[in-house]
């Protein structure tokens, strides 16, 4: 698998004063699940920004993608219109070059993205908190099977993907094998730049 990650540089160095809420962690970990919940309880606070990832898959009631074709989505990174993007399981993903501007303005932008892209991040931006989501194996096994997302491909590929979670450096660590109502509850703590334990 081929993975490559772009970061639009800033002439004026590393991008702050906000902070980059970064979500990573493997497929099936319920990432988007407790995104949205995240989202929805933050829905009020216009300083914090769930900007919606550009992808060459279709959207689903599973994940609230911008969808491009490949070719839109080259003619867009060409042009310059991405803030980031890289390559991952047979696609293209790229985060809008406005969460720059979000970012300057003060903003918490919040964003799901792949692990490979963080040291990259981390350099570009001044302020990246990194949210590491997961679950055991067979938690992941269960949900990705009963996702039965045809984009997905193949499950065990999915599942035997091999990313060095030390290189992740993850702030946070969230184990989603429970309540996702909790653990929902957790990351909107962090996103606000709260304390996580209850």
């Amino acid at each position: 698998m081929s993975e490559t990650v772009a970061v639009a540089q800033d002439e004026t160095g590393a991008i702050g004063p906000g902070r980059l809420v970064l979500v990573v962690g493997p497929s099936g970990a319920g990432k988007d699940t407790l995104l949205r919940q995240a989202q929805a309880a933050c829905a009020e606070d216009h300083d914090i920004v769930f900007p919606r990832r550009i992808v060459t898959r279709e959207a689903s009631a599973a994940e609230d993608n911008i969808a491009m074709s490949p070719d839109e989505f080259n003619r867009a990174r060409d042009h310059g219109d991405f803030a980031v993007h890289w390559e991952a399981h047979g696609h293209s993903y790229a985060l809008p070059l406005e969460i720059n501007d979000d970012i300057r303005a003060g903003h918490a932008v919040v964003v799901n993205v792949s692990r490979t892209v963080i040291a990259a991040l981390r350099e570009a931006y001044a302020n990246v908190v990194v949210v590491a989501i997961t679950a055991p194996p067979e938690v992941l096994a269960q949900r990705l099977a009963a996702r039965a997302r045809v984009s997905d491909g193949n499950i065990a590929n999915r599942l035997a993907r091999s990313v060095d979670d030390a290189s992740a450096n993850a702030d946070v660590t969230i184990l989603n094998a429970g309540s996702a109502d909790y653990h929902g509850r957790q990351l909107e703590r962090v996103i606000r730049n709260q304390s996580w334990h209850e």
